[in-house]
């Protein structure tokens, strides 16, 4: 399988960046390729914001608190609620053929949740599987460290013949994203406690990022085998033709 390594370094574009998963997803869907990852550290400070909380009404003062924390808004290509995270964060975009049937969903969370406790865990982290109370963007398969603090996020997107799993991983600036994150939750009239923010750099203090990176590169490529490749014109190509859909204006 393909690996795709960086941020696209053009001009620090953050809706192109996630516009980007949805182009991989697209690809798949349409039968020009086949499945890839995507692993890279964001060069901007992001909120991430699901569809659903753009019908909500207080996501212009959302976005108004994201902009005023230096925090560039987008929405994302899968599913969930609002996620922050900076350049001391990872980003996992894995996109794979569907065979018809639009199925996988469940096993497809089980099955990364359990990959990225056990690499948390070859950092000494007390890593479990299941929502924190409060937490953001909260669902049954993030990855916590001691039921305490959430640590990885994990969404879906399906659409026929294909599927986008991603994953974001906070490595550190959790001193940052809570008040963001509690002002963000706030505005959208949603559940939160910002005790529930965590990283690695928290949990596993002294942890490069870059042995990070690489020990996630180094869990996928067992399971599934990587490639290392450049990034496809074409793909860059139907990611601006998308990058629209996840600019947030205003």
């Amino acid at each position: 399988m393909d690996v795709l390594r960086g941020a696209l370094g053009v001009g620090g574009d953050q809706a192109l960046e996630v516009a980007t998963a949805h182009a991989m997803l697209r690809r798949i869907s349409a039968g020009e390729t086949g499945a890839a990852l995507r692993v890279y550290r964001p060069e901007a400070r992001v909120v991430a914001f699901g569809r659903r909380d753009s019908l909500l009404p207080g996501f212009p003062d959302a976005v108004a608190a994201a902009h005023d924390a230096g925090f560039t808004p987008v929405l994302r290509a899968p599913g969930g609620r609002a996620v922050a995270y900076t350049e001391n964060s990872l980003v996992v975009d894995h996109a794979g053929p569907d065979p018809g049937r639009l199925a996988g969903l469940e096993e497809r969370f089980v099955g990364y949740a359990e990959l990225w406790s056990e690499i948390l865990a070859q950092h000494g982290i007390d890593a479990q599987v299941g929502a924190v109370p409060g937490e953001y963007c909260p669902g049954a398969h993030s990855v916590n460290a001691r039921g305490r603090v959430k640590l990885v996020g994990t969404a879906q997107r399906m659409v026929r013949g294909a599927w986008l799993f991603s994953a974001v991983a906070i490595l550190d600036d959790a001193d940052v994203l809570r008040p963001l994150l509690t002002e963000i939750y706030r505005a959208l009239d949603l559940p939160f406690d910002d005790d529930s923010v965590g990283s690695l750099a928290d949990e596993a203090p002294g942890r490069s990022l870059e042995g990070f990176e690489d020990s996630v590169l180094a869990a996928y490529d067992q399971r599934y085998g990587l490639e290392p490749a450049a990034l496809p014109e074409e793909l860059l190509t139907r990611a601006k033709g998308l990058a629209e859909d996840h600019r947030v204006t205003g």
